[in-house]
């Protein structure tokens, strides 16, 4: 048994949180508002995020930071992109012991192009408080893993031994963890799928169909390994569980709030209007500006999410980008495995 403090009690945040009660570990969930941890600890619910699911009792809710993470040796991270070099600030002023911290969030930082590890180890820089960062990602929607149903995720980190911690940590009947050697490709995975989910919401709403759908995750999954591999990722991730995987799931369900934002966006909504319906951090946004700057940066070509860039940040419709994409020079679909690799 094991005490470890989750930062962030979004949905995503609260599921991982019972994953850990199941297992019988001592669980304590950090969050801002007084009203929402009073709900967890007396109510033992998080209606806002999880609607109707009873939370297990050895999750205790905290508002005070400090005391969150007093003694713990393992934090799990699981808040937005755009806030995570903020929370980490302030768990660096509030730790007094080292920490390994696992990530289960899902984003590249525009600007700086930086993966959320990287944010991480940037912010704990100068310090003794970081043991080792690992990623958790995968297919897994919060709201089918809190009702228990069978779930299978990868785990990652420089150090396969803290992989085989939050594998350890993880692991049971419902929610299976693999470990994987390559923390850049499962970060990147993770991330630019949600690229991909919202251009698939967006044909959805324009009124196309499945043919169109399966051809932009196909050659969506094609953009992102190319930018992943150009960082130096093993091309065999991208169709595992951080690759392939999450791209089926965050593409095709309806609990998938990149593909809502999408659909919204195709039917002629404009993004102020989606962000203020959705009242949810839609993380694909912010990193389709990242992953353009970065695939220009990197000389990557990626026509599905510049269509989308144009779309989102420069006004462009979504119909004439969805025209400017089919009417492309001609291209051979496989890409020779020297294309991937001759930057290495």
């Amino acid at each position: 048994m094991s005490n470890v403090t989750v930062i962030g009690a979004g949905s995503w945040g609260t599921a991982l949180a019972m994953v850990l009660a199941d297992n019988n570990h001592q669980v304590r969930l950090w969050a801002r508002r007084d009203e929402q941890i009073n709900e967890i600890n007396q109510q033992h619910r998080n209606e806002a995020y999880l609607p109707g699911v009873e939370l297990p009792h050895q999750i205790i809710g905290y508002t005070d930071l400090a005391q969150a993470v007093e003694g713990v040796e393992v934090l799990l991270l699981v808040v937005p992109t755009i806030a995570i070099r903020e929370t980490v600030r302030s768990l660096r002023e509030a730790l007094t012991t080292p920490v390994t911290i696992i990530h289960a969030s899902k984003g590249i930082e525009p600007g700086t192009h930086k993966r959320i590890s990287e944010m991480i180890e940037d912010e704990f820089k100068g310090t003794d408080f970081l043991k080792d960062v690992v990623v958790l990602s995968g297919p897994s929607h919060a709201e089918e893993v809190s009702m228990r149903q069978p779930t299978t995720v990868t785990v990652s980190s420089l150090n396969h031994e803290a992989s085989s911690l939050a594998q350890d940590l993880f692991m049971n009947q419902h929610f299976r963890v693999y470990t994987n050697q390559d923390l850049i490709g499962v970060e990147t995975g993770g991330a630019l799928k949600n690229i991909i989910a919202l251009v698939c919401g967006l044909t959805n709403g324009l009124g196309m169909g499945d043919n169109t759908k399966a051809a932009i995750m196909t050659r969506g999954l094609a953009e992102i390994t190319r930018l992943g591999v150009k960082q130096g990722a093993n091309p065999l991730t991208f169709a595992g569980l951080s690759g392939l995987g999450d791209l089926i799931v965050t593409c095709t369900s309806v609990h998938s709030r990149n593909f809502r934002a999408g659909k919204m966006i195709g039917e002629g909504q404009s993004l102020d209007e989606v962000l203020r319906k959705m009242g949810m951090v839609v993380e694909g946004i912010r990193t389709t500006q990242a992953a353009y700057e970065l695939a220009n940066e990197l000389d990557v070509e990626m026509p599905i999410t510049s269509a989308l860039y144009e779309v989102l940040f420069e006004g462009i419709h979504p119909k004439e980008a969805s025209e400017k994409l089919m009417g492309r020079v001609k291209k051979h679909e496989v890409e020779h495995i020297s294309d991937f690799l001759e930057s290495e």
